[in-house]
C-alpha cells in the first residue's frame, strides 16, 4: 500500500506520518518510509539525531544509477540519459519490491530500528547551496515519483511518505502515486482552505483523500472540522503530551502513547487496508503515462532531443505480482 501525508505547513503531517510507520512498524508488517519534503523533518521525528538525519544519502543525488538500474532492458528506453521522472515502466524494466534486497535500496536506504520494530527509510535530499537560486525542489522528489511508478506492493506491505506542504505537490504527477492520501489539517479556516485546494485539484485523478483533523481540543474543534470537512473527515488526533516530548527531543517509546490517540492510528490503518481492494492497476498505470505525456510535451522532448512517447509500453500494466517480463536484480549498487 501507498500512503501519503500532506497538509499546510505546520499542521503536524510529519509527526502523524511518523505516529503511523511507527504503529506500523510495531505490528511486525515491512514498511519502507519516504522523506520528499522540503523540510527534511521526517528522521528526526522517527527518532534520529540532527546529525544522523543530516547523514542521510539523497535519492536526487542518486538519481542517474537509480535510472540506470530501473531502466534494466527495457527495449524503448536505450539508455537512462533518455529517462526523466516520469518515465514509466514496461517490459523489461526493473521492479522494486518492498521486501527485497536491490542496488537501490543498497545505496539509498537507511534502516532505522525503533522501540517497536525496524523501517528503512528513504530521503529526497535537502537544498544544498549548489540548488539555492537554480534548482527547482521537483527535480529532487522527481526520483520519488520514478521509484513509485516501478514499485510492485502488495497487502500489509507499506510505503509511506510524508509530502511537501500545502498544494505543491501538484506541480508533478507524484500526488496520483498513491493508494490513500491523508490530509492533515488543523481545526482552523487556514488548515481546511489547504484541504479544499488539494481536494479540488485531486478530484478528476480519482484521488482517494481522508482527513484527519490534528491539535483538536474539544467538541467544538471536532464539530468545525466536521462542518467544513464534511465526509471525508477519517478521525481526529487531539493533544497530546506525547507528541511535545517528541519536539522537545526526547524519543518516548510508542507505547507510552494517549490510549485515545493510538485509537486515531488504528483507524487510519483500518482506512488503508480497507482502500487496498479498491486499488485499480491499470489506471495506476495509465495516470503514470498521462503525466509521462504531459511532461515530455511540455519540456522534457526539448530537453532528451526525442519523442519520449516512444518510452511507452501501451501493454504493460504495474500490478501486485511479480511481471513475468520482469528482470531479476542486477549485481552490484549505484555509487
Amino acid at each position: 500500500m501507498k500512503i501519503a501525508f500532506v497538509g499546510k505547513g505546520g499542521s503536524g503531517k510529519t509527526t502523524l506520518s511518523a505516529l503511523f510507520i511507527r504503529h506500523l512498524a510495531a505490528s511486525g508488517r515491512p514498511v519502507i518510509a519516504v522523506d520528499a519534503d522540503i523540510n527534511q523533518h521526517l528522521g528526526p521525528a522517527l527518532g534520529l539525531t540532527d546529525a544522523q538525519a543530516a547523514e542521510l544519502p539523497s535519492l536526487g543525488a542518486h538519481l542517474p544509477d537509480i535510472k540506470e538500474y530501473l531502466r534494466g532492458s527495457n527495449p524503448l528506453i536505450r539508455s537512462s540519459e533518455e529517462m526523466i521522472k516520469t518515465t514509466p515502466p514496461g517490459r523489461g524494466s526493473r521492479l522494486l519490491r518492498i521486501v527485497e534486497e536491490n542496488p537501490v535500496y543498497a545505496a539509498c536506504a537507511r534502516p532505522i530500528a525503533l522501540d517497536e520494530g525496524s523501517v528503512r527509510l528513504l530521503a529526497t535530499g535537502a537544498f544544498t547551496e549548489e540548488d539555492l537560486g537554480v534548482a527547482c525542489y521537483h527535480s529532487k522528489v522527481g526520483a520519488v515519483e520514478l521509484l513509485l511508478n516501478h514499485l510492485v506492493d502488495g497487502p500489509d506491505e507499506y510505503v509511506v511518505t510524508d509530502m511537501t506542504a500545502g498544494s505543491d505537490s501538484f506541480a508533478s504527477g507524484l500526488f496520483t502515486r498513491f493508494d490513500l492520501t491523508f490530509l492533515v489539517a488543523e481545526p482552523t479556516r487556514k488548515g481546511v482552505s489547504v484541504y479544499r485546494q488539494y481536494r479540488d485539484y485531486a478530484r478528476d485523478f480519482g484521488v482517494r483523500l481522508r482527513v484527519v483533523g490534528n491539535k483538536v481540543q474539544g467538541p467544538e474543534d471536532l464539530e468545525f472540522l466536521r462542518r467544513e470537512v464534511g465526509d471525508d473527515l477519517l478521525t481526529a488526533f487531539g493533544q497530546s503530551d506525547w507528541v511535545r516530548r517528541l519536539e522537545q527531543g526526547a524519543n518516548p517509546q510508542l507505547r507510552a502513547l494517549e490510549p485515545a490517540n493510538r485509537a486515531v492510528l488504528d483507524e487510519l490503518r483500518a482506512e488503508v487496508d480497507t482502500t487496498y481492494g479498491q486499488r485499480d492497476a491499470r489506471r495506476y498505470t495509465e495516470q503514470a503515462v498521462l503525466f509521462h505525456l504531459r511532461n515530455a510535451e511540455s519540456w522534457a522532448n526539448a530537453k532528451v532531443g526525442i519523442d519520449l512517447a516512444t518510452q511507452v509500453d501501451r501493454s504493460f500494466v504495474l500490478g501486485d505480482r511479480l511481471a513475468a517480463a520482469d528482470e531479476p536484480a542486477a549485481a552490484g549498487a549505484p555509487a
